[in-house]
């Protein structure tokens, strides 16, 4: 949360370098963090609700439902094979915690972690990694997931704007798009029209 009269800012990971920074974090051991990316990341969730998930809520699940924290709604994510095995990849590596453990927990103190020492790491691993993201917060794990999304639509952008509305909970596809900077990219790009 920022500051009275302070923005923030959260940028979009390029797909591909989320994809490789969920590699890099497994490889490095970083077990539950590299979790943490890939499902906020092609889930969309806010890191509220991400860090309230506990195993039984998605070992040998197809499927994940859950009440978001903010809007109250309830949320039915599918989950698809290739996730599906990275998350039973790191709970084996993780030695099979007890189905009803939180997932994001500290290993040496057992509690949950917070927003802001989340925010903190993704402020870290930017730096070790090397990341393009000039903005790098939990939040921008679920602009990944919008942005993507509408690139791989293509042609079909603004049926995926409708879609991820949905999703987002936006009451319109317009806050959607300038939510995920699209707005913004649009506007510049009229400038880039001109010549003399």
């Amino acid at each position: 949360m920022a500051l009275k009269g302070q923005t923030t800012t959260a940028d979009a990971l390029q797909w591909e370098e989320m994809v490789s920074l969920v590699h890099r974090l497994y490889r490095d051991g970083d077990y539950r963090m590299s979790l943490l990316v890939a499902t906020q990341s092609m889930w969309g969730l806010r890191i509220g609700d991400e860090l309230r998930l506990r195993w039984q809520d998605i070992v040998g699940n197809e499927e994940l439902v859950l009440h978001e924290q903010k809007t109250g709604k309830r949320r039915v994510i599918k989950i698809n094979k290739a996730l599906g095995k990275h998350i039973e990849d790191c709970y084996q590596a993780l030695n099979s915690p007890e189905l009803s453990e939180c997932i994001f927990i500290s290993n040496r103190l057992g509690k949950v972690w917070s927003r802001e020492w989340v925010n903190m790491r993704l402020k870290e691993y930017r730096k070790r990694y090397h990341l393009s993201i000039k903005h790098y917060s939990s939040h921008s794990h679920r602009k990944t997931f919008g942005r993507h999304i509408v690139e791989l639509a293509g042609a079909d952008a603004e049926k995926a704007l409708i879609k991820l509305s949905e999703i987002f909970s936006h009451s319109s596809t317009e806050i959607t798009r300038r939510y995920l900077g699209l707005k913004a990219e649009e506007i510049a790009g009229v400038y880039d029209m001109l010549d003399f």
